[in-house]
């Protein structure tokens, strides 16, 4: 599949900045699902691109003149191709790493509650059919709705609310894998048709031994297919946000995003 890819993010200051700096994790990983045929990212003059230690892409947008308005725009081509949710250990991040609990993906006894019944699933089931048991009840526990959570809700808190969006979902997720003591790590990217108006996706990635990363998007009951595209990877929403930095003065924040992903033809 083809997936064309339009996304701008504007920011508009009531009070005027005198400085900015924005982490940009909007660029494909290199890997065996997708492949980027064009990709341009335009924003601040000053563009400076590494890698993080997740292997992401990251470009550094840096604004130091006085400004009220900061645009950030993406626009590329990436073919993708469908690998049944699954991904080979091939990008050198050894998966003990995603066994690290973090602020947002922290248990609760609530938690724990929930996902201990699948432990004693995985004999019959298998991994795979555990973690797939696993995401169907937590998307029926946990009802898609936005307004009740934040980027910075933890997954305890969603949890306990009953209530969240593919980010509250995934971190959720991440937690109950610990409880069963296997790595999972969220991922952020683009869905062709998801649920829900939002800017980016998210989903999860557990790892499965002899098998490699495997994909759950419970916000969406499914693996992922060839209809998403995967920008960065990470323990946590905090670590692959796709947008995120500092400013020095400025005031009354108004963020406006629009997102087109489309198919095209071959």
């Amino acid at each position: 599949m083809r997936l064309q890819i339009s996304h701008e993010t504007v920011y508009s200051l009531t009070h005027a900045a005198t400085r900015s700096v924005q982490y940009l994790r909007l660029t494909p990983r290199i890997d065996r699902c997708q492949r980027t045929e064009t990709w341009a990212i335009t924003g601040p003059d000053r563009l400076r691109v590494w890698t993080d230690g997740y292997g992401n892409t990251v470009h550094v947008a840096t604004e130091v003149e006085s400004h009220d308005t900061m645009t950030i725009t993406v626009q590329g081509v990436v073919s993708t191709r469908d690998t049944a949710g699954v991904l080979p250990l091939d990008d050198g991040l050894p998966p003990g790493m995603f066994l690290r609990e973090t602020e947002l993906t922290a248990g609760s006894d609530a938690i724990t509650a929930f996902a201990m019944p699948f432990a004693k699933l995985r004999a019959s089931l298998g991994d795979i059919g555990c973690l797939h048991a696993l995401m169907a009840a937590q998307a029926d526990a946990v009802a898609f709705q936005g307004g009740y959570t934040n980027v910075t809700t933890p997954a305890a808190q969603a949890f306990a609310k009953g209530v969240g969006v593919c980010q509250d979902h995934t971190h959720i997720f991440i937690t109950a894998c610990r409880v069963l003591g296997l790595p999972c790590r969220y991922v952020s990217g683009y869905l062709a048709a998801g649920q829900g108006d939002v800017a980016t996706h998210a989903w999860a990635e557990a790892f499965i031994a002899d098998l490699g990363w495997v994909s759950f998007d419970v916000a969406n009951r499914q693996s992922a297919t060839e209809a998403y595209v995967r920008l960065a990877v990470g323990p946590d929403y905090a670590a692959v946000a796709p947008v995120i930095g500092v400013r020095t003065g400025g005031g009354g924040e108004a963020v406006s995003v629009a997102v087109q992903v489309r198919q095209v033809e071959s």
